[in-house]
C-alpha cells in the first residue's frame, strides 16, 4: 500500500518507450544474477569482497519517468561513495522512457509482469547485497540518510530486524504534517510502516520470512505483519514522497480511504473487492 501516487501522472507516450527491453527476471530466478553489476560505461568504486556488507536498492517502476530522477539522484552521493552497491530498477512495462532515464543513472533494469508486489519480488531476486533497500520511484530520501542507515546496518540488532524510514511530504502544509505525523505513528506504535516509507532488511531475514509476495495490493503491510512488530524499526532520517494522490483525493478523504483499506485487509476481504475501494 502507499501513501502516495502507484506512479508517476505523466502521460504514456508509446513513441518514447525504450529502445532496448528490460532484462527479463522470471519467477523463481537465482539471485544475484547481476553479481552487483554497474551499468555499461560506469566505472564502479571499490566493493568490499564479502556480499554481506553489500547494499542493493530495489525500485519498482511503472511509467515513472516524472519522479525517478528525483529518487534515483537521492542515491547519488551514497552510490560515490560505495555505501550503495547496486540499484536495479524493476518495471513493469513502461512506454514513457522510465527504463532509459534508470539505465541513464547508472541503474540496471529488469522485466517483471506489473504489480508492485511481482516486481519488488523480482527486483529482489535480481539483487546482490547482503542487504535490501525497497525504496518507491516517487520517494526520495532527505540528506543524511547515508549515516542514520549505516549507524542501522552496524548495530548488533541490524540483520535481526527491519527498518523503514520517517514519512514525510513534498508539500508544506496542515494536511501533509497531519497525514505524515500520522502514518509515522502508526509505524512505530503497531510496526506497520507502508511502502512509501522505504523497508531496508538483511537478505537472510528477508528470504526467512518469505519476502514479497505477488499480490495486487498490501505487499508491504503483508510483508512487515510476517516480520512483526517487534522486527520492525523507525530511523531517524525522512523519505520524502509525493504528495500527489493527497492532492488528488483530499487530505482527509484519502487517508480515511487507506484506513478502510486496511481495516479491509486485516479483516479477510478478498484483495480484488478492497483494490476497487483503494482506487
Amino acid at each position: 500500500m502507499t501513501q502516495s501516487a502507484t506512479a508517476a501522472t505523466a502521460t504514456a507516450d508509446p513513441a518514447a518507450a525504450d529502445p532496448a527491453a528490460a532484462e527479463p527476471v522470471p519467477p523463481g530466478a537465482a539471485r544475484g544474477a547481476h553479481a552487483c553489476a554497474t551499468a555499461p560505461g560506469r566505472v564502479s568504486p571499490a566493493r568490499p569482497s564479502d556480499p554481506a556488507h553489500t547494499l542493493s536498492v530495489v525500485i519498482p517502476t511503472l511509467n515513472a519517468r516524472a519522479r525517478l530522477p528525483g529518487c534515483l539522484g537521492a542515491l547519488r552521493g551514497a552510490r560515490a561513495a560505495g555505501a550503495v552497491d547496486q540499484v536495479i530498477v524493476a518495471d513493469g512495462g513502461s512506454t514513457d522512457g522510465t527504463q532509459r532515464i534508470a539505465r541513464e543513472h547508472g541503474a540496471i533494469v529488469v522485466a517483471a509482469p506489473a504489480g508492485r508486489g511481482t516486481q519488488l519480488a523480482a527486483g529482489a531476486a535480481a539483487a546482490c547485497g547482503g542487504w535490501l533497500l525497497f525504496l518507491h520511484a516517487d520517494t526520495r530520501l532527505a540528506p543524511g540518510w547515508e549515516r542514520t542507515l549505516a549507524a542501522h546496518l552496524g548495530s548488533g540488532s541490524g540483520a535481526r530486524t527491519a527498518a523503514a524510514f520517517r514519512l514525510a511530504f513534498d508539500e508544506v502544509s496542515d494536511g501533509a504534517e497531519r497525514v505524515a505525523r500520522l502514518a509515522n505513528w502508526r509505524a512505530r506504535r503497531f510496526g506497520l510502516p507502508y511502502g512509501d516509507q522505504g523497508l531496508v532488511i538483511a537478505r537472510s531475514l528477508y528470504d526467512a520470512v518469505g519476502g514479497y509476495r505477488a499480490l495486487p495490493l498490501m505487499e508491504d503491510v503483508d510483508l512487515v505483519r510476517r516480520l512483526g512488530r517487534r522486527r520492525i524499526r523507525l530511523l531517524d532520517a525522512r523519505a520524502v514522497t509525493s504528495a500527489a494522490r493527497y492532492r488528488r483525493g483530499g487530505w482527509w478523504a484519502r487517508p480515511a480511504r487507506n484506513l478502510c483499506v486496511l481495516g479491509l485487509y486485516l479483516l479477510g476481504v478478498p484483495l480484488r473487492l478492497v483494490r476497487r475501494l483503494y482506487g
